[in-house]
């Protein structure tokens, strides 16, 4: 019988195989964030915040000819891979995608839960922004407000448009064009 290897990073590529392992998890949606691997099990009244946004930029994201989902996005050279609560992309790019990039959405949108408000707060803020997603609008239920960053580089998001308390009204700036409402968040 042979023995065990001690070290199970050697000539393994551990970025490669946390996404992979990540892609095959049976009957779960999982993410990793910073290297660690968390499910996505979203409630009722965090579907609901999230439905609110779909219904105000269906017609808008179908004249741009893009597609609204929750699909996967790889954060390359990274121990990330996200599954953002919605996202806008085109639907050329969406076609046969098994995950896409955050600079090739239109938007990302995350909305707050207890278990991981920070995290949306700042570690995904700050990726998102890296990794090039031109819009990413929070939505925190915590502190019942909204914020939409724009301007993406390196260290972050250069533009913040809130935090704006619910029921004020959110610009989503072009492509989009549209106030969003957010007085039945």
């Amino acid at each position: 019988m042979s023995e065990a290897p001690s070290d199970y990073n050697a000539g393994v590529d551990p970025e490669r195989a946390l996404k992979y392992a990540i892609q095959h998890i049976k009957d779960e949606r999982a993410q990793i964030i910073e290297g660690v691997i968390e499910t996505v099990p979203p409630t009722w009244d965090h579907e609901a915040s999230i439905d609110v946004i779909r219904e105000q930029i269906r017609a808008r994201a179908r004249e741009l000819d893009c597609v609204i989902g929750s699909g996967n996005l790889d954060l390359p050279g990274s121990p990330n891979w996200y599954i953002p609560d919605l996202a806008v992309v085109p639907a050329a790019a969406a076609k046969g995608a098994g995950a896409l990039l955050p600079d090739q959405t239109l938007l990302v949108v995350e909305v707050t839960s207890d278990s991981n408000a920070d995290t949306d707060r700042v570690v995904k803020r700050k990726r998102y922004a890296e990794y090039g997603a031109p819009l990413y609008l929070l939505v925190d239920r915590q502190e019942r407000s909204v914020t939409l960053y724009s301007e993406p580089a390196q260290l972050g998001y250069t533009r913040a448009d809130g935090p704006h308390p619910y029921g004020t009204p959110v610009q989503l700036p072009g492509p989009f064009g549209i106030a969003l409402d957010t007085s039945r968040l």
